[in-house]
């Protein structure tokens, strides 16, 4: 099932004390900004999903700890963090059995999400995990045209469908289009920095008047 999805950039971040009843007041937390954002359909692993790494801090790095909820957009990607001041305890996906009390927590995570990892800092670590979102971007005939020419920038084999392709890379490809159209500008006496003004100027209308629309 495809979604479609407000789009914030920034990480939503809450403090919050790595105690046992905090656990429950995130999962709500985390459920209302994922709904509100029209993200229903991954609410429920998301909330595992921190429940999971919120519990991992309870049980071994202490009750009481300090840490940060992060939850962000990477790509299309939702990413969910945990942030604590231990860079000594490690989660560690165990194997452990129906009957095992520990080391559960990770093996949920693991089962859920596409990825998950830990990365250290100087001050803290962070644990996180990252949630396919299954966006549907808005196939209009601009976008559609845009993609059957940037798939000229890349190799053969890689996708069309922006969901499959990491950020960086629909942003570099964007980049050498818009580059070779400015040079062929140029070549037929046009005024690059004037294509560029038009050029946004009507991206700016046209997406003023799809705000206006969806009003």
């Amino acid at each position: 099932m495809q979604q479609q999805a407000c789009v914030w950039r920034e990480p939503w971040n809450v403090a919050f004390l790595a105690e046992p009843d905090e656990v429950a007041v995130l999962r709500r937390i985390v459920r209302l900004h994922l709904e509100g954002c029209g993200l229903r359909g991954i609410t429920d692993a998301a909330e595992l999903c921190v429940s999971e790494l919120v519990s991992n801090i309870i049980t071994h790095v202490g009750a009481g700890t300090p840490a940060t909820l992060a939850i962000s957009m990477n790509g299309v990607r939702l990413r969910i963090e945990v942030h604590d001041p231990d860079t000594r305890a490690l989660p560690t996906l165990l194997d452990a059995n129906a009957d095992s009390e520990s080391g559960r927590g990770m093996a949920l995570v693991d089962a859920v999400a596409d990825r998950w990892g830990v990365q250290l800092t100087p001050a803290h670590k962070i644990t996180w995990c990252e949630l396919e979102m299954n966006l549907a971007h808005p196939a209009g005939p601009g976008i559609l045209r845009a993609e059957a020419l940037l798939s000229l920038y890349g190799a053969a084999c890689l996708p069309l469908e922006s969901s499959k392709l990491g950020r960086t890379t629909v942003e570099e490809l964007a980049i050498a289009a818009i580059t070779d159209f400015l040079h062929w500008t140029n070549a037929h006496g046009c005024d690059a920095d004037e294509v560029l003004d038009r050029a946004q100027m009507r991206h700016d209308a046209e997406s003023d008047g799809r705000s206006a629309g969806r009003a």
